[in-house]
């Protein structure tokens, strides 16, 4: 194990007999937020320190085992030698998890999403190929048991979507979906193709974390404008007959967002002030990314709309993410919702490359104590 994640991991336990002797002092429920903090903070430490002291006896058992070998008779040694193979695999599988469960957790990761698709290049195709991306992260959401709600939408005359807003509500919706958001191009022959020739589309996918009440960012009334409209549908006995859809706009950045889904329009409103302030988030998430790649380019990108991060390849059933060199032979599923091999391999890449952040760090204080 390297020194800086036993370092890391000491760091750990240390303070996970803090939390506990802070839980069982007499005064611990008096404030409830804070006894609500450290419970929470017990439980994410102590899931760290269990696997970290498994593996420490672990290694005491090697050593004994290793001890054994090289003092006992030939029989004792083979057994011994048994005792070492199994040690070792347990200490490989242990550091393995543990180095997992040290990768830096963002704190939106538990959140609920909104997940906005825009068609781009491609016209007809583009919008159509946004019908199918919607269509692909609603199956998905439902094989991860979460819901799905539309906050707005825009279709196209000859079907898909020129724009649309979901709402993905599940547990760690955000942390799963996260690496979704940049630039999807697709090639695939057009059903007005009447030549048989394929084309190039392209639509932008961005998913923002719902922001929590207590942390979103306050709006300024005298920053806002807002309209109703009528909602556009189906029609049928549910057809919207009065103007209950908003559209909020936020004046000093442009920013625009809208909500139709509800027949209230007050929670239209309330639907439609929520993505504005998830918005107006994700700009400030991006202008910091941004600063950061200027430093050091990330390996996942910092999902920037104008990133290409994927192509779907129709003609040769083949998927293929530019971010990790991932390609796959398997886009029929993949547009039916199995995503699950695309986004473990993602969330395996950005740990990786947390963990070497991690590394380079400790080296670099490590340097800057001895200097």
């Amino acid at each position: 194990m390297k020194p800086f994640i036993r370092d890391t991991l000491e760091r750990q336990r240390l303070r996970l007999h803090e939390l506990d002797a802070l839980l069982s002092a007499p005064d611990a429920v008096d404030d409830r937020d804070r006894f609500r903090q450290l419970t929470r903070e017990h439980a994410e430490t102590d899931a760290v320190v269990q696997p970290y002291l498994r593996y420490l006896q672990r290694e005491a058992d090697l050593a004994d085992a290793r001890a054994l070998a090289a003092d006992h008779d030939a029989e004792m040694a083979a057994l011994a030698e048994d005792e070492i193979a199994a040690a070792e695999a347990d200490l490989a599988a242990l550091e393995a998890e543990l180095q997992t469960l040290l990768v830096p957790r963002d704190a939106d990761d538990g959140r609920n999403a909104f997940l906005e698709i825009r068609a781009g290049t491609g016209g007809d195709e583009a919008a159509l190929f946004a019908g199918d991306l919607a269509r692909m992260y609603t199956r998905y959401a439902e094989r991860q048991g979460w819901r799905v709600e539309t906050i707005s939408e825009s279709p196209a005359e000859l079907g898909g979507y020129k724009e649309l807003v979901l709402r993905v509500v599940g547990d760690r919706a955000y942390g799963w979906l996260r690496f979704e958001s940049g630039g999807h191009r697709v090639q695939r022959v057009p059903t007005t193709e009447s030549q048989g020739r394929i084309h190039t589309s392209a639509c932008t996918v961005a998913v923002m974390p719902e922001p929590d009440e207590t942390e979103a960012i306050t709006l300024n009334p005298a920053d806002l404008r807002i309209d109703t409209f009528r909602a556009s549908g189906a029609g049928g006995q549910h057809i919207n007959k009065t103007d209950s859809a908003v559209r909020v706009v936020h004046l000093p950045t442009g920013l625009v967002a809208e909500c139709q889904d509800g027949r209230s329009q007050h929670s239209n409103k309330a639907k439609a002030l929520q993505v504005l302030q998830a918005r107006l988030q994700d700009k400030e998430r991006s202008e910091r990314a941004a600063k950061e790649a200027a430093e050091r380019k990330g390996l996942i990108g910092s999902g920037d709309r104008s990133d290409r991060i994927r192509t779907y390849n129709f003609p040769q059933g083949r998927l293929t993410d530019h971010r990790i060199n991932l390609t796959l032979y398997k886009l029929g599923l993949v547009m039916e919702g199995d995503l699950d091999e695309v986004v473990q391999a993602l969330q395996l890449a950005r740990g990786a490359e947390l963990m070497a952040d991690l590394e380079q760090r400790a080296e670099q204080a490590s340097l800057g104590a001895l200097a």
